[in-house]
């Protein structure tokens, strides 16, 4: 009976040593301004996978960080940039291959977020991401005035509102909002287009509201962000160190297409490491894991 006892408190310590020993990848981007680490999210297993593939093989290696923009982002991993001329027009490049869009709410567009870069709607409707192209982002941080602009699907509230213009019986709503918008008075304007909305809903059955968890409304009014990419393109990592290297880049000189006039290339590499050294290092708190 103890020894029974004795080898399932041993089993019971090594699955908890497994679990605490549970280990991670740490993503090094290198540049000439700077090192920025990253983590890759689990729950974008089809990006880490082949973000870390790519990185193994050495791919991203010389490769140029091809269009910034202060305010917004870096973007970078076009094959075509690694032997490209001065002046030359690049962000068309890939492996020859798409990856699924894999969109989690909890992720979103903080400053610092590492996303896949994809093509437009028009000829991408299912968002599928680029193969090898990445953006991190740098962003602005929202004001607290501006807020609403989160809460409020602005082009939806709009439609909506045209539809109820369409009743004469709604003319003197009309009236008293293009009485506030020649005025010149935009704040209010906007304040009243904003208190609008449950009517709005209830009168066309759209949604314009929508809900921006706490943690989120934090990072986009003290970090920033770039909100308006939410829901429409993969956010797959997040950089967790050097996130004043990301500051650096977008202020350098660029070109009309956005291309540094400097080239500034990267080598990326990835390591595994247990996450509790990761913690440890970088400051990173995984999220907790439901049981």
């Amino acid at each position: 009976m103890k020894r029974t006892i004795t080898a399932l408190f041993v089993t019971v310590l090594l699955i908890t040593s497994c679990a605490q020993d549970k280990k991670d990848y740490v993503v090094t981007i290198k540049t000439s301004y700077g090192d920025m680490v990253a983590i890759l999210y689990d729950e974008t297993p089809k990006h880490k996978e082949n973000f870390i593939k790519l990185a193994k093989e050495h791919y991203f290696d010389s490769l140029l960080f091809h269009r910034v923009i202060q305010g917004f982002m870096i973007q970078g991993g076009d094959p075509n940039s690694k032997k490209a001329k001065p002046g030359e027009n690049l962000g068309t490049g890939g492996p020859g291959y798409t990856v699924d869009a894999e969109f989690v709410p909890q992720y979103f567009h903080e400053k610092g977020a590492l996303s896949a870069a994809r093509m437009g709607d028009q000829v991408n409707p299912t968002k599928a991401s680029s193969g090898s192209q990445f953006y991190i982002v740098q962003g602005t941080v929202i004001s607290p005035s501006e807020v609403n602009n989160l809460r409020y699907d602005q082009m939806q509230l709009m439609t909506g509102l045209r539809k109820m213009f369409e009743d004469p019986a709604n003319k003197p709503l009309l009236d008293s909002l293009n009485q506030l918008y020649f005025a010149g008075d935009m704040q209010a304007y906007q304040a009243r287009l904003f208190a609008l909305a449950p009517r709005v809903e209830k009168a066309t059955g759209l949604k314009v509201t929508r809900h921006i968890p706490a943690a989120q409304l934090n990072a986009y009014t003290t970090v920033g962000g770039a909100p308006h990419l939410d829901g429409q393109y993969t956010v797959f990592g997040k950089v967790i160190k050097g996130l004043e290297v990301i500051d650096k880049i977008a202020a350098v000189q660029r070109d009309g297409n956005d291309r540094p006039v400097e080239d500034i290339r990267m080598m990326v590499t990835v390591e595994e490491m247990p996450k509790k050294k990761i913690t440890k290092e970088y400051g990173y708190e995984y999220p907790a894991t439901k049981k």
